[in-house]
């Protein structure tokens, strides 16, 4: 007899009442991402855009030559954007979101919050240091397993079908054999997820899905601000920790989680800016073709040799970006200080709604998942007390 004919429990109901706490951040987590993830989409495009495009400087002899800008404001970049590529421009990336964002959040707050469990047991009980280390070690297990995600949707969402850097690859292309490498025109160009993920490895190698990895994780002071401030304000505001909400919370609980993740996102992407145009140069370029830094490591280049044997081509052009600092440099000597927050605006745009939308979810489902487990419990007790459960 199934546990759903004697106990009147909902397949809800009935998953949660023998759930573990780390399964409801999981599932709450991945829910919060997904949901904000597509809600957002639009203004992340934009944002990928205004901080990408500094980099397709076009190269002419081997010097970084001025261009106009194309991308302008949020409007501007949206008019361009739609103008060009239509509704769907403004969602290009959002397979790799739906991907990235499912685990990402899942991984984070599974881990946070049993970081915040373990080192309360080791008798540490100043509460902001538990919620600072605590977030650097979610915050580090999320990237380093969904990196090669980001790095995918970030190509997707910068790249243009008609737009400025159509002809701007200074890239060797492949011959047409079916043994070559896939031919990319721009600096790239993808038509999905899994076409990106093949080019990217046949024609650069493993290592271009870590692209950025460094960055991103200098990125972890985000949510090492981020996280402490709101479990700080939320307490403040509400009395409760984040994840907990009884069933008679009502308006005024729903307004302090909803200012709470307000001004703690404020805070972290006014603290933490520039290292995301960083990180986005970083994903946006190619890494040069595979062999090339050996051939031109054994002296290898295009000049014709004395004894009359030519040497193998091998000069293709090294990247841009190297590094972090070096990245650093490269961006203020030749964009000025300015470039280190090109569509910051826009980013509070997207940053502040999708954080919203992210912990309003979360909490929700949290506390729908509450619900569901004690109203199980409760009805398998009384299933119990009245003998309806058949004898073994």
């Amino acid at each position: 007899m199934e546990l759903h004919d004697t106990q009147g429990l909902t397949p809800l109901q009935r998953w949660a009442a023998d759930a573990s706490e780390s399964r409801f951040n999981a599932l709450s987590g991945a829910v919060g991402g997904f949901t904000s993830g597509i809600v957002t989409c639009p203004l992340d495009v934009i944002k990928t855009k205004l901080q990408a495009q500094g980099g397709f400087t076009p190269v002419s002899k081997g010097r970084h030559v001025g261009h106009h800008r194309v991308y302008s404001g949020l409007l501007g970049t949206a008019r361009v954007i739609y103008r060009e590529e239509g509704l769907r421009g403004m969602y290009r990336g959002l397979g790799p979101i739906i991907l990235g964002y499912l685990p990402t959040w899942a991984v984070w707050f599974t881990v946070y919050n049993k970081s915040k469990k373990f080192m309360a047991e080791q008798n540490l009980h100043n509460q902001f240091v538990i919620n600072f280390w605590s977030s650097i070690i979610a915050g580090a297990s999320s990237t380093v397993v969904t990196n090669p995600i980001w790095v995918i949707k970030t190509r997707l969402m910068s790249q243009s079908s008609s737009g400025y850097n159509r002809e701007m690859s200074v890239f060797p292309r492949s011959g047409n054999t079916p043994t070559s490498r896939p031919t990319i025109n721009s600096p790239w160009h993808y038509h999905s997820t899994l076409d990106a993920a093949r080019k990217m490895y046949s024609s650069e190698g493993i290592l271009s899905f870590y692209s950025g990895l460094t960055p991103a994780l200098l990125g972890l002071t985000h949510v090492a601000v981020q996280f402490p401030a709101y479990e700080f304000l939320r307490k403040k505001f509400t009395g409760q920790g984040m994840g907990e909400m009884n069933d008679d919370n009502g308006q005024t609980h729903w307004i302090g989680v909803l200012s709470a993740s307000i001004m703690s996102k404020i805070m972290a992407s006014s603290a933490t800016y520039p290292h995301e145009v960083i990180r986005t140069r970083l994903q946006t370029q190619r890494r040069p073709t595979p062999g090339v830094e050996y051939l031109q490591g054994l002296g290898i280049s295009s000049e014709p040799a004395t004894s009359g044997h030519p040497h193998i081509k091998a000069d293709a052009p090294q990247p841009k970006y190297r590094g972090v600092v070096m990245t650093f440099r490269t961006i203020l000597r030749e964009e000025g200080w300015r470039a280190f927050y090109a569509g910051m605006g826009v980013n509070m745009m997207r940053a502040v709604p999708a954080a919203t939308v992210t912990m309003m979810t979360y909490e929700y489902v949290m506390k729908t998942l509450h619900h569901a487990q004690s109203e199980g419990q409760r009805k398998r007790a009384m299933c119990l007390d009245e003998r309806i459960l058949p004898e073994p």
